[in-house]
């Protein structure tokens, strides 16, 4: 007997058709549709299909992932081997992530979508599905959380950026778990796992904004988030964590009353800690009260706030963003 896969659709490229009266292509195709176009899913598992919302992604939300992991987790109880989440790419590195901060089962959870909408030549979404699907119902892909499973490659929602507007190849992190070879996935890392976040039921969505200084900017958006009722800030600062000395006393200021958090805009390493002793340097920062992400961007630093103030534990924050990984 095949295991069993349930596919929950999202919405998104992977599903869009062309838009009758307008120009361009909008999500129209069903989770059944895309199974259907996909034959070969039939040699893997016995796969269900079900549509949780038909939208692009930047009108996934945070209310919309917190439904899909109570979703995921009622098939879990029903014994599927897995679940793939199919939806749109531009949001894939939140949604995936923010997921896997709330996903606590053993199952594999394998998001995917595609580039290329399926009126196009060379569609990915046939090729993307196929692989998240095997992934799905892989042992060696047990305990492993949420993965993102595109052109081949295999990545740990901890880790995983989308780095490109339209390549088929957008989707890119530094220490992959592995790729697709002949239909099979090949794992060569282990992300670590931290223990789910449980929500209070209910709770409400803690308003917790970016702010990203460029050259000559003003601190004037501290003030504003923190008038606007701001329940926490992260900060996407230069190079190791650095900020205009303009900057340090708002923030100094906020960071008594609410968390503030500094990752680093290039999106590449950990944040520092210890090395740069200048005035807005990462130093400076955490002497004045302020947090580092670690090895979190500041969009991933973001949920994980916003999940630590929900649920009144900050001192979790630490806890997610040390992401490491083990060798096989």
């Amino acid at each position: 007997m095949k295991p069993a896969v349930q596919i929950i659709a999202l919405g998104g490229t992977i599903a869009c058709t062309p838009d009758t009266g307008v120009s361009g292509v909008a999500p129209g195709l069903t989770g059944a549709d895309l199974v259907a176009a996909v034959p070969q899913l039939a040699g893997l598992a016995e796969v269900s299909a079900r549509n949780l919302s038909n939208l692009p992604s930047t009108e996934i939300g945070v209310p919309l992932v917190i439904e899909l992991a109570s979703t995921i987790r009622a098939h879990e109880a029903k014994g599927v081997a897995g679940v793939v989440v199919t939806q749109g790419t531009d949001t894939i590195e939140e949604t995936a992530f923010l997921l896997n901060l709330l996903h606590r089962g053993p199952g594999p959870v394998v998001v995917t979508g595609a580039m290329r909408n399926p009126s196009l030549p060379g569609a990915d979404g046939a090729a993307n599905l196929f692989n998240a699907v095997a992934c799905a119902v892989d042992p060696q892909c047990r305990d492993l959380g949420v993965m993102v499973a595109f052109d081949d490659m295999i990545h740990s929602a901890a880790w995983v950026q989308k780095r490109d507007t339209s390549s088929t190849g957008a989707f890119w992190s530094p220490a992959p778990l592995g790729w697709m070879t002949e239909g099979r996935p090949a794992l060569y890392a282990r992300p670590r796992r931290s223990a789910a976040f449980d929500l209070p039921r209910d709770a409400a969505l803690p308003f917790v904004p970016i702010l990203k200084p460029g050259l000559s900017d003003p601190p004037l958006l501290v003030e504003a988030c923190l008038a606007a009722g701001a329940r926490g800030i992260v900060l996407d600062l230069a190079g190791g964590g650095h900020v205009h000395s303009a900057w340090l006393d708002p923030l100094t200021r906020a960071a008594r009353d609410i968390p503030v958090v500094f990752s680093s805009r290039t999106r590449g390493g950990r944040v520092l800690s210890k090395t740069y002793g200048q005035i807005g340097g990462e130093i400076d920062l955490l002497a004045r009260g302020l947090h580092g992400s670690g090895d979190l961007d500041a969009l991933k630093a973001r949920l994980v706030l916003m999940l630590a103030v929900m649920t009144g534990a900050f001192e979790r924050f630490h806890e997610f963003s040390d992401l490491g990984w083990r060798q096989d």
